[in-house]
């Protein structure tokens, strides 16, 4: 690795999804210079994840290239149980209680 690009700081940072999984791109995208690549965890699964894992190390190693990857796990939700008709309309104005017990 070339003593320049390792004192490099700023980080440039590639999404990986279905269109930008494969081994060509992936190795087209550390060539264009990222330097990180993100993995959406809100979308996708364990299987996905691991193997465009694989594939990111599998190339950064070809490449001899250091690469992070950057996990990005959505935040907290809120999950609400069934409505007795599928769904609620609520109007400005109107009160209601959010509560975790089963009503």
């Amino acid at each position: 690795m070339q003593l320049q690009k390792s004192l490099r700081r700023t980080k440039i940072v590639a999404t990986i999804g279905p269109a930008t999984s494969s081994p060509e791109v992936l190795r087209a995208l550390i060539e264009a210079g990222a330097t990180t690549l993100r993995l959406n965890f809100s979308h996708g699964s364990y299987a996905d994840h691991q193997r465009s894992i694989r594939l990111i190390r599998q190339t950064a190693f070809e490449l001899d290239q250091p690469v992070g990857i950057l996990q990005d796990l959505q935040g907290p939700k809120i999950r609400l149980g069934k409505f007795e008709n599928d769904s609620i309309y609520l109007n400005k104005g109107d009160r209601f209680i959010l509560t975790s017990n089963p009503v």
